[in-house]
């Protein structure tokens, strides 16, 4: 073989040699193929999770909280926060019944329930009825405030929120509606909900003692921007935000039903003394969450 035929086969070796070591490279179908084969699995799971697993996954959260002026016989004592139960049609009554036996378990001292109670449907009152007579109740006291779904279509149906409140008192769960219950030496201020232009917070604290022990039940974490808190300074307990429901992870809820949208779920710094705590509700208005479980909060209480 000849100088010039081994350097010809040498380089056909070569840039055989080249050619294989090249990147397979598959075509644009055969990609899409690939990743809608990755792809559609993983949507189809993340929207079960978000549809059947997360609305019904309730977490127990425990806190701390410090109360200024706490009575000694309070120190220690366990107070259990519920919201948005959203009774009704969309929630399933067997998950709100689990969650009051979760409740139950704790054996608080004091159970509170800060609004929307229910969801409006032509028997709704007959349906609460049914499902709260099952209401866990504190050692001490079982209080409750209203949200706006329980002033029914446009928060304006004010006769159903009185009979619902009526309800809630014949299970021995009275509704506060801008008034004071007292737990020994600790003020419990209800107020009434805002969308239903029933907050008056004048009117709430017209009997507030500021030298003892004080707390207070607002639905909507909006009314603590507003004039009228006067000398309160102490934890105000909120919900309606739901925590938005569906959190993208790293990114702020895309849906929340607050004028501040600072006000999302947890614990927040306000003037004048006050803390806030946003509960993220036990129910859902529609039956999805994701990075976003339900939740009821255990408090446990000492002096501040």
């Amino acid at each position: 073989m000849g100088s010039s035929e081994k350097r010809e086969e040498t380089a056909s070796s070569t840039d055989a040699e080249a050619r294989s070591s090249e990147p397979a490279r598959i075509s644009r179908r055969e990609f899409l193929k690939v990743s809608a084969a990755v792809v559609t699995p993983l949507f189809l799971g993340t929207g079960y999770y978000s549809w059947q697993v997360e609305p019904h996954w309730l977490e127990i959260v425990t806190r701390r909280m410090a109360i200024r002026a706490l009575p000694d016989a309070l120190e220690g004592a366990r107070l259990v926060q519920l919201s948005d139960l959203h009774v009704g049609p969309v929630v399933s009554d067997e998950y709100v019944l689990d969650a009051f036996r979760r409740v139950a378990a704790l054996r608080p001292d004091i159970v509170v329930v800060t609004g929307d109670l229910t969801s409006y449907a032509a028997d709704v009152l007959t349906h609460a009825r049914r499902i709260y007579s099952h209401l866990p109740h504190g050692r001490l006291a079982t209080l409750c405030t209203l949200g706006n779904h329980d002033y029914g279509p446009g928060w304006m149906h004010y006769n159903d929120a009185d009979r619902l409140a009526a309800t809630m008192r014949e299970l021995g769960a009275p509704v506060l509606r801008n008034e004071i219950a007292r737990v020994g030496d600790l003020q419990i201020v209800g107020m009434d909900d805002l969308w239903a232009e029933r907050f008056d917070p004048v009117r709430a604290f017209a009997a507030l003692d500021p030298r003892q022990a004080m707390l207070a039940l607002s639905h909507n974490p909006d009314t603590v921007d507003l004039p009228g808190w006067g000398g309160f300074q102490s934890w105000v307990l909120a919900g309606h935000t739901h925590g938005g429901q569906v959190k993208p992870p790293f990114l702020p809820p895309p849906i929340l039903g607050v004028r501040n949208r600072r006000y999302t779920a947890g614990e927040f710094g306000l003037s004048g003394g006050r803390r806030m705590y946003i509960n993220r509700g036990v129910g859902h208005l529609q039956q999805i969450r994701f990075d976003c479980r339900p939740e009821v909060t255990l408090f446990e209480l000492h002096r501040a």
